[in-house]
């Protein structure tokens, strides 16, 4: 034990997941029982999200004044939109560079997901609470944090008022003690990183990978190119080196890039954001969560690359009109998308019947999910904190002196 506390959390998980490759190649189907131990590292850490994401958006926006609220949600949106957009046309100029799609001999079985037959009136409507109960029983971020913007808009409003000191000081306590179990249960992020990949070798195996080889590959191009982009840019913008700030984004990519899923990575993605990057809590607290429903870079990379393999696979030519038509609706789709692994299928239900694929090609694409997740969870994570050091930035609410600092300030030294 006083050995692995000389290793860095992220260091032992990067270990776990080599471990967990190796057992899984070697062991084979019969490793399947050891996912137990994954599920019950995802449940602990999902069972948190919600109440983290609700108290951190209340006392982000409730700490705000009301003035202020409007210019910063401004510049939140073109941040998010613009790299979603971005993102989308990367995955469509990789398409045609690379050619995923073509020399796949892949028998097609019929896919047990349906398409989204939601009209643009439900989806609108979908995103409003009829109950904020149900909405957390469900985990509908995005229901969630509308509730929670309002809430904290309310406190900022009638803080000018009435004194509203208690509230505040007990939704603040209240978010310390849910880090404080988040902490507790990043403990087991090893075990549960090497049981999820183990299971995940032993009965899936390598050799689903090989027909998607260069599918897989487009997605680690793009995830470089992108990452590359983002960095220097963020770097360029707030003044910091790029090579420091690439290895302060590290351990919340390893959690990224081994748990698939931008919710398990939402509580490290803040800390490293506030502990790390020296982003201010009011920015990070607002920004994280947001950016976790809101912005999925990865997301909107994979769907137009997804879209192009497909057509490949077909023989099937889009015109720019529907190349414009597939970059809007990778960006749209990916509003308030499920936020665990997995959810990159449901999305692409919404946009392959929409460009006049057929849906059950989705099941070409559903036996990398988890390797293709891999890469859209790293932007979907990274970019979030990139963006809140951009906001932090232009707020004048960047610690220069945490992020400058070689001694980390985080619950790895815990």
């Amino acid at each position: 034990m006083k050995f692995l506390k000389n290793i860095s959390m992220t260091n032992q998980i990067m270990i776990g997941m080599v471990l967990g490759i190796l057992a899984g190649l070697l062991i084979g189907p019969a490793i399947a029982p050891i996912k137990i131990f994954g599920d019950i590292f995802l449940r602990l850490i999902q069972m948190s999200v919600v109440v983290l994401v609700m108290g951190a958006v209340i006392e982000a926006v409730g700490s705000l004044d009301s003035r202020e609220i409007g210019k910063l949600g401004i510049k939140i949106t073109a941040w998010f939109m613009g790299s979603t957009l971005v993102a989308a046309a990367l995955g469509i100029v990789l398409g045609y560079l690379i050619k995923p799609g073509t020399g796949i001999n892949v028998q097609l079985e019929s896919s047990a997901i349906e398409s989204n037959t939601d009209s643009l009136y439900d989806i609108i409507l979908n995103f409003f609470p009829a109950n904020v109960m149900e909405s957390m029983s469900s985990a509908n971020m995005i229901q969630v944090i509308i509730f929670s913007l309002l809430f904290g808009f309310s406190i900022s409003v009638l803080s000018t008022k009435t004194d509203l000191s208690a509230l505040m000081g007990g939704i603040k306590q209240f978010n310390v003690v849910i880090l404080n179990i988040v902490k507790v249960v990043m403990k087991m992020a090893p075990l549960g990183i090497f049981s999820l990949i183990a299971w995940v070798t032993g009965t899936i195996g390598l050799a689903v990978i090989l027909p998607l080889a260069k599918f897989l590959l487009a997605m680690a191009i793009g995830t470089v190119i992108f990452m590359f982009l983002w960095i220097m840019l963020t770097a360029t913008y707030v003044k910091v080196n790029p090579l420091m700030l690439a290895k302060k984004l590290w351990r919340m990519t390893v959690v990224a890039f081994t748990t698939t899923s931008s919710a398990i990575t939402l509580p490290v993605k803040m800390e490293d954001s506030e502990k790390k990057l020296g982003i201010s809590p009011r920015i990070s607290r607002l920004v994280g969560p947001l950016g976790m429903a809101l912005n999925s870079n990865g997301l909107a990379l994979y769907l137009s690359l997804a879209a192009i393999t497909l057509a490949q696979f077909y023989s099937i030519e889009f015109t720019v009109l529907d190349t414009i038509q597939m970059v809007v609706l990778s960006t749209l789709a990916c509003l308030g998308t499920v936020v665990v692994p997995g959810g990159g299928l449901v999305a692409l239900a919404i946009v392959i019947p929409s460009l006049g694929l057929p849906l059950e090609s989705i099941a070409l694409l559903a036996g990398i999910d988890w390797f293709s997740g891999m890469f859209r969870t790293v932007l979907n994570v990274d970019a979030d904190a990139l963006i809140a050091m951009i906001l932090a930035h232009d707020e004048k609410e960047i610690d220069y002196a945490i992020f400058n600092s070689t001694t980390e300030v985080s619950s790895e030294s815990n």
